[in-house]
């Protein structure tokens, strides 16, 4: 069974050492598991479910039968805070503190999968890397962001793309692309794109002075709709997004780098029932 330290969901983590310690003894059930604890069985189904949090006044008796340290004690209850957390902020906090942990001998790949998503320019990087020759000259990619971004940062986004395994050396020491990418779904990664959403959408906002009209296009539109018509909208923009991507992928020699930001957001609301 894996360590603690490799979860990021507690309720998983109790549903494989419920599973593990019922294949070594055949004693071991719900009832036994919620007996040891003090907690209803029917309510311990529904935590190892993932449809109820651990209360809690049976964390420390849980931990004691999980036989946890203190450092494992420490991470546990930072994993429930990070479960239960419902803001940005909140998440953000326990998120950060989580990876403050270390599991020996293993690198924690969701934290520079959560780096990767805080820099615009990582993901810049990586599309230059698919076009251009590049081996160890950082000053070429600086150069080439616009805007431009240090060296220094260069260099740690190259370094941050190989542990991800996005790039790697080729035989004569070019940098290529490779088929691994960052995937989305848990709470982290949709908090981690929020800060690359909103960095790409300040860079937008910049675009109107920093390039000339001939090089951008962005446009505005207010529309009134009814908010029944919402997932059609969605639909289209998804199809939008579907045949700019496919244009892409047979663009013939790419010379540069584009970011697409598609915003829909309500400006003004009347199903809105006054206070």
């Amino acid at each position: 069974m894996q360590s603690i330290f490799d979860y990021l969901d507690y309720r998983l983590f109790l549903l494989d050492f419920y599973e593990t310690q019922k294949k070594k003894h055949s004693f071991f059930s719900y009832r036994y598991m919620s007996g040891k604890i003090g907690l209803d069985a029917g309510y311990l189904v529904k935590i190892l479910q993932g449809k109820l949090h651990l209360p809690e006044k049976y964390i420390n008796t849980m931990c004691s039968f999980c036989k946890f340290s203190e450092k494992e004690t420490a991470y546990f209850r930072t994993l429930i805070n990070f479960n239960k957390a419902k803001s940005e902020a909140q998440i953000r906090i326990h998120f950060e503190k989580l990876m403050s942990f270390s599991s020996p001998g293993k690198q924690r790949i969701e934290k520079f999968q959560y780096e990767f998503y805080r820099k615009w320019y990582y993901t810049a990087i990586r599309s230059l890397i698919g076009i251009y020759r590049f081996s160890d000259d950082v000053e070429s990619l600086s150069c080439m962001l616009t805007p431009p971004v240090s060296s220094r940062e260069v260099k740690k986004a190259v370094e941050l793309l190989v542990k991800l395994d996005m790039i790697k050396k080729d035989g004569d020491g070019y940098y290529t692309l490779s088929n691994a990418f960052v995937t989305t779904g848990e709470s982290w990664q949709s908090l981690a794109i929020r800060d690359f959403q909103r960095e790409t959408i300040r860079l937008a906002g910049e675009s109107l002075d920093r390039h000339h009209k001939k090089d951008r296009d962005i446009s505005t539109v207010s529309v009134a709709v009814n908010k029944k018509d919402l997932p059609e909208l969605k639909l289209r923009i998804t199809e939008f997004r579907d045949a700019i991507l496919k244009l892409a992928e047979n663009s013939d020699d790419p010379d540069c780098v584009y970011q697409l930001n598609v915003q829909l957001f309500p400006m003004a609301d009347t199903t809105v029932e006054k206070s």
